[in-house]
């Protein structure tokens, strides 16, 4: 944060923090601090993957790779649970890796604390929102991203005469009359499944992010605020682990069962 652009109080540093560095396009906006954040924790996420898998070995592994084994067995084991659909191995379990540890990477920069991050940030704009997924945009986008697969899995599954015709004939039957009701119903379905994806893993973050900003103000009230800030932060942030992992693992076993639904007739 520049010294120029210093908040002169609580209300301010706040709304400071959360201020988007937007970029007009159209009649709208691009969050480019959101847009930027994701790409690079996702290249450092893919190159520490390819990292330890170049330095892999078949006898004991070291702490890196066993560390990465742990948790592609967890994924296979999540999507073994519930994609019971061919081979998950060839797009089903590298799809859920993928969404688990970028996730889980971007809920992970909630636990830089907002001015150490613009001291970084603050080299290239005075704004700049630091966790991705605390953006509702980028939370919707990734959401959309799964939505669109699992209506191109529908399709690709059933065909496209069997699609339309599970929207019209399903859940109710096929009846004519019930066409209409089938229609509205799933409709309602398709709807909403994206909005809960995306607006679960948003509103956690979003709290969680203010939060740790009334924690940081409060520790620059004076001596006392400093320590009780302190403390409450470290409290707060051991119990946001808690949270952060189980969102990311709560966002990659829902975009499995959209997928695996996809896979599905009535």
């Amino acid at each position: 944060m520049s010294t120029e652009h210093a908040p002169s109080n609580a209300t301010e540093y706040i709304q400071h923090h959360l201020t988007f560095n937007a970029y007009p396009v159209g009649d709208g906006m691009v969050h480019v601090d959101s847009v930027i954040t994701a790409f690079v924790i996702g290249a450092l996420a893919l190159g520490f993957i390819w990292w330890v898998a170049r330095g892999a070995t078949t006898g004991v592994p070291g702490k890196r790779q066993a560390f990465v084994e742990l948790m592609f067995e967890f994924v296979d084991d999540t999507v073994k649970g519930i994609f019971p659909h061919g081979d998950r191995h060839s797009f089903m379990a590298p799809i859920a890796l993928t969404v688990f540890v970028w996730v889980l990477m971007m809920n992970a920069l909630d636990f830089i604390p907002a001015d150490a991050a613009a001291k970084v940030t603050g080299l290239f704009s005075d704004e700049w929102r630091l966790v991705p997924t605390a953006d509702v945009n980028t939370t919707f986008a990734l959401a959309l991203a799964v939505w669109f697969l699992m209506i191109f899995y529908g399709i690709k599954v059933k065909g496209i005469g069997g699609w339309i015709h599970e929207i019209f004939c399903a859940p109710f039957g096929g009846h004519p009359l019930l066409w209409p009701a089938n229609l509205l119903f799933n409709i309602v379905e398709y709807v909403s499944k994206p909005l809960s994806h995306s607006l679960r893993l948003y509103g956690n973050m979003y709290a969680g992010e203010i939060i740790f900003l009334l924690l940081w103000v409060w520790a620059a009230t004076g001596v006392a605020g400093t320590v009780a800030g302190a403390i409450l932060g470290a409290g707060w942030a051991i119990f946001h682990i808690l949270i952060v992992v189980l969102q990311a693992y709560i966002f990659m076993t829902l975009t499995v069962v959209y997928l695996a639904m996809a896979h599905e007739g009535h």
